[in-house]
């Protein structure tokens, strides 16, 4: 039955013109995803204990976390802590959000989360499996250009009633002017089998809410899509259901969409002290993260050849934007990180029409266009060592 309802999605998709094909070079970043890797940092997020808020060991996961990130070579300008208390609980609990912004659309996100607290145990599958999986998505796609912007969220608080995600909802999502632009959230928690039971599909769930019920239909179609990536990208089948009590849910209130991971095989050792890595199979949380990595590829809209990133890759990552512009431009430094920089703008003649000297860079630094003429430049920006020049088009 499970399969006939995938193929009857599959056969509505192209008949929409939805068809998604196997694209080779995603095939290859997904082939990078380590079993190791995902072994490795089970066990390490197991060995640092129960994570209940206010205790030392959620601190100590969240330091572990930073350091992920920036071993996998995202700047500390990137790691931003969203930190909050709430009714109840005097402890400060912090969620730790990583930004990689795209190159086309930079103010419109896509979120991979998951939480990071547990309670009763370690949480080694709840949700350490959810983080795993999305540790190996940053590490992979951090030199990968995506045209939208990637923000790997790790929530606290969701076992005390999803309140890290509530809380950035509203405070961060809510309180950007204007509101924060979000394309989708991706969900991964519980995603790390049983042991000893045949672990060879992954649920992929979508929102069928009626409160509100405006996003269910776009929810729907991204749904459909992450069916697809499982099929093209993991060997596991996707299994279609609902959506329900993890942290998508304070965003799909916001009326956002959203779609997200659970494994059809659920554990019985969730929120006890029995929930550890030898009643798991890492195996399948391997293949949900290879699953979840091409979804991430897919969604985001990674570049779709090496040679496309090489030359992303010689510009050392930097982006400007908007384009056109028109009264500022955006620069994106990329992996530039030196602390002074000069800015040139030069027309087709090769006067130059515009310099600015940066000092300490920040990661996206914003350049004043006024006065300046609609055409086609040169945009120039040099350290002492490197020169990245692109063109780009005033209005």
């Amino acid at each position: 039955m499970k399969n006939l309802l995938f193929s009857f999605l599959l056969l509505w998709a192209t008949n929409l013109g939805l068809a998604q094909e196997f694209i080779p070079y995603y095939g290859d970043i997904v082939a990078q995803c380590s079993q190791s890797n995902i072994t490795t940092n089970l066990t390490e997020y197991q060995s640092l204990g129960v994570k209940k808020r206010g205790t030392q060991a959620l601190q100590n996961t969240l330091d572990w976390l930073k350091n992920k990130y920036l071993s996998y070579g995202y700047t500390a300008s990137q790691l931003q802590e969203d930190s909050y208390t709430y009714s109840g609980s005097t402890a400060v609990c912090k969620n730790l959000i990583v930004t990689k912004t795209g190159t086309l659309y930079p103010n419109t996100y896509v979120i991979v989360c998951g939480h990071y607290d547990s309670t009763g145990g370690t949480g080694t599958n709840d949700n350490g499996s959810g983080l795993v999986s999305i540790l190996e998505i940053a590490r992979l796609l951090q030199n990968i250009p995506t045209e939208y912007s990637i923000k790997f969220i790790n929530f606290s608080g969701e076992e005390d009633g999803l309140k890290g995600s509530q809380h950035f909802v509203s405070a961060v999502v809510n309180g950007t002017t204007p509101k924060m632009d979000i394309r989708l959230v991706f969900n991964l928690d519980e995603v790390g089998g049983v042991a000893g039971l045949t672990n060879d599909s992954i649920t992929c769930e979508r929102d069928t809410t009626n409160s509100p019920s405006t996003n269910n239909a776009l929810s729907s179609t991204m749904t459909n899509e992450l069916m697809n990536c499982v099929s093209l990208y993991s060997p596991l089948n996707p299994v279609l259901s609902y959506a329900y009590a993890s942290d998508y849910m304070s965003f799909q209130s916001n009326n956002e969409i959203i779609t997200g991971f659970f494994e059809t095989n659920e554990t019985t050792h969730k929120h006890t002290n029995t929930d550890l890595l030898i009643y798991m199979d890492p195996v399948y949380n391997y293949n949900v993260a290879k699953a979840a990595i091409g979804a991430t590829l897919h969604f985001s809209k990674a570049v779709t050849t090496a040679l496309e990133n090489e030359d992303f890759q010689n510009d050392f990552q930097v982006s400007f934007y908007p384009s056109p512009a028109k009264d500022t431009l955006n620069i994106n430094m990329g992996t530039l990180t030196d602390n002074a920089l000069s800015f040139r703008l030069v027309d087709l003649q090769g006067k130059e029409v515009l310099r600015k000297q940066i000092d300490n860079a920040h990661s996206i630094e914003t350049i004043s266009l006024q006065g300046l003429s609609g055409g086609v430049y040169l945009a120039v920006l040099q350290t002492k060592t490197k020169r990245v020049t692109k063109k780009i088009i005033l209005e």
